[in-house]
């Protein structure tokens, strides 16, 4: 019963920090990063898909992605996908490709991210908390029905909260990496 309730804790911790991944790959930094077209789902043929399988995508250099449909026949509606999804850059449309030049950051707009960022990474470091306090309300309520003894209660809440220790520290080397990624010119 009990490791079902850390094994269920470190789960949620794992998709919070799964998600923060996630959020921080969207985040555009100086360099083209293939991840920052994750969002763009492309109208093929009615069916919403993503980028990824309908192109290959590549970065020819730092600050470039190239686009390259499989179908030739949808490289506007790619384009049209990617001006949709507000992210910020313009696709320039080659014909048969579409190529996405990364504009340098300014100093105000590295600023703003690295908020982002920050942002991002407290929104994971609640969804840990949140889990590490399900975690312990449970194992509180198996030591008040007597299913365990105050020792292994306390013992229980111990491994909960190295679990978090162990993801919030995650969390806070991913946002470092990032901030420090963010702030180089």
């Amino acid at each position: 019963m009990i490791d079902e309730i850390l094994m269920e804790a470190e789960e949620k911790m794992e998709k919070a920090l799964d998600s923060l991944h996630y959020e921080m790959a969207r985040v555009r930094t100086g360099r083209a990063n293939p991840n920052m077209l994750d969002p763009v789902r492309v109208d093929y043929y009615g069916a919403k898909t993503p980028i990824n399988q309908l192109a290959g995508i590549s970065t020819p250099e730092a600050n470039q992605l190239l686009i390259k449909p499989y179908d030739k026949n949808v490289v506007k509606e790619v384009e049209k996908a990617i001006l949709a999804a507000n992210l910020g850059v313009t696709p320039n449309n080659e014909g048969d490709q579409i190529r996405i030049v990364l504009p340098k950051l300014n100093e105000e707009r590295r600023q703003e991210l690295v908020r982002q960022v920050k942002k991002y990474a407290e929104d994971a470091r609640v969804k840990i908390r949140n889990a590490r306090r399900e975690a312990n309300d449970k194992i509180k309520k198996a030591e008040k029905s007597g299913d365990i003894s105050e020792d292994d209660s306390n013992r229980f809440q111990d491994d909960v909260q190295e679990l978090t220790d162990k993801y919030t520290g995650e969390v806070d080397e991913q946002v470092t990496d990032k901030e420090t990624e963010l702030t180089e010119v």
